[in-house]
C-alpha cells in the first residue's frame, strides 16, 4: 500500500472453506493485514496469536541460522537493488540504544557501512520492506502447503499502490523490472500478474521494452464530469519521461515550471500571424526575459531567435553582438 503497508492472502493460509473436507472454517484469517508499524514489529490476530514475527525478529533469526531464508532474502534484495552496482546486502546486528536490547538487522551499502535498516532512508526501507514481506509469504505459504499435504501455488499477484513512492528515479526505472526478476527467482514455474498504479511517467517509460499488447495493459483514472472512471487505452511508445508527461496518461503540457510554461506561451502568442499588433520592442523585451529564464541551449529559445530574425526583428548582427557578449546564438 502507498502508506508502507501490506495485504497478504494466500491460498493455502486464508481460504475460509477447508479443500479436503468442505468445511468452513471460522478460526481462519482471511487475509494478513498489516500496518506500516507490523510490517516491522509483527503481526497478532485479534485473539493473540502471532500471526507474522516481522522484519526486525525474522531477520534477525535468519542471519544467526544463515539458512535457506537468509540465501533466499539475499537474492531477493540483489533483485531489487538499484542500478549501477549499489547492490544491497544484509549486514551484521547492532545495538541502537541502551533502552532496546534488541538486535537489530542492518544493511551493507555500497560504500560497505553497515547500517541498521531502522536508520535507512525511506526509498530503502520500502525495498527492505518488500523484500521482507516477499520473501516471507512465500516461505511461510511452501510451510502451509506441505502441511495440508498440497501443491504449491503457481500463481503469483502483486496490487501496487505508487510503486514509485520514495524512490530515486534511477530506481523507478529498474522497480517493475526488478520484480518480474524477483519472481522467478523465488519460483521459475510461478505464473505472474503486476497490477501497479503510479503517478510517474519514468516508470510508463521504463515498461515500454517489455510492454506486450498481446498480455498487458495500461488503464488511466481520470475524473469524467467529477466522476472517477477508469478506461484501457492503446499503448503508444512516447520514448521518454518527458513524452509520457505530456501524453494523455498525466495531461501535462510541458515538463517545465509553470511560470516558464506561461511565458513561452505568451512569446508564441507574440509571433503568432493572428497577432499583428507586435512591434520589436516588444520582441526585445520578450527575447530578454526568455534569454534570463530559459538554458541557454533551449529548444525553444533557439526557434524563438530564428522566428525573430527571419521576422527581422533581430538581425544577424545583433545576433552576432549578443554572442560576443556570452549570449548563444
Amino acid at each position: 500500500m502507498a502508506d508502507g503497508g501490506f495485504c497478504v492472502w494466500d491460498p493455502a493460509r486464508n481460504y475460509w472453506t477447508d479443500t479436503k473436507d468442505g468445511e468452513t472454517s471460522s478460526a481462519r484469517v482471511p487475509g494478513y493485514v498489516f500496518t506500516p508499524g507490523q510490517v516491522w514489529d509483527g503481526l497478532k490476530s485479534a485473539d493473540g496469536k502471532t500471526l507474522c514475527n516481522g522484519l526486525i525478529a525474522d531477520w534477525s533469526g535468519w542471519i544467526r541460522e544463515r539458512g535457506e531464508s537468509f540465501k533466499l532474502l539475499n537474492t531477493v534484495l540483489a533483485s531489487l537493488s538499484p542500478p549501477e552496482g549499489q547492490t544491497l546486502q544484509t549486514g551484521g546486528l547492532k545495538r541502537i540504544s541502551l533502552d532496546d536490547v534488541r538486535d537489530i538487522p542492518s544493511i551493507r551499502m555500497a560504500d560497505g557501512v553497515e547500517t541498521p535498516v531502522l536508520y535507512a532512508s525511506a526509498g530503502v526501507r520500502r525495498i527492505l520492506a518488500l523484500a521482507y514481506m516477499l520473501v516471507w509469504a512465500w516461505q511461510e505459504h511452501r510451510i502451509a502447503a506441505d502441511l495440508r499435504g498440497e501443491q504449491q501455488s503457481d500463481r503469483i499477484v502483486f496490487l501496487i499502490d505508487e510503486i514509485e513512492a520514495h524512490l530515486h528515479p534511477k530506481w523507478q526505472r529498474r522497480i517493475v523490472q526488478a520484480l518480474r526478476h524477483v519472481v522467478e527467482k523465488l519460483s521459475p514455474q510461478a505464473r505472474t500478474q503486476l497490477i501497479a498504479a503510479t503517478h510517474s511517467p519514468l516508470i510508463m517509460a521504463s515498461i515500454e521494452p517489455q510492454f506486450h499488447e498481446k498480455t498487458d495493459r495500461w488503464f488511466d483514472l481520470d475524473l469524467v464530469d467529477g466522476k472517477p472512471q477508469l478506461r484501457r487505452m492503446a499503448f503508444v511508445k512516447h520514448g521518454d519521461a518527458e513524452g509520457w508527461l505530456t501524453s494523455e496518461a498525466f495531461d501535462q503540457k510541458s515538463s517545465r515550471a509553470p511560470e516558464y510554461e506561461a511565458l513561452m506561451a505568451e512569446a508564441s502568442w507574440l509571433v503568432d500571424e493572428r497577432n499583428p499588433d507586435v512591434d520589436a520592442s516588444q520582441i526585445q523585451e520578450m527575447s530578454q526575459r526568455l534569454i534570463n529564464a530559459l538554458d541557454p541551449k533551449d529548444a525553444f529559445l533557439m526557434r524563438w531567435r530564428y522566428i525573430a530574425q527571419k521576422k527581422g526583428w533581430v538581425t544577424g548582427a545583433e545576433g552576432a553582438s549578443r554572442s560576443a557578449e556570452g549570449e548563444p546564438q
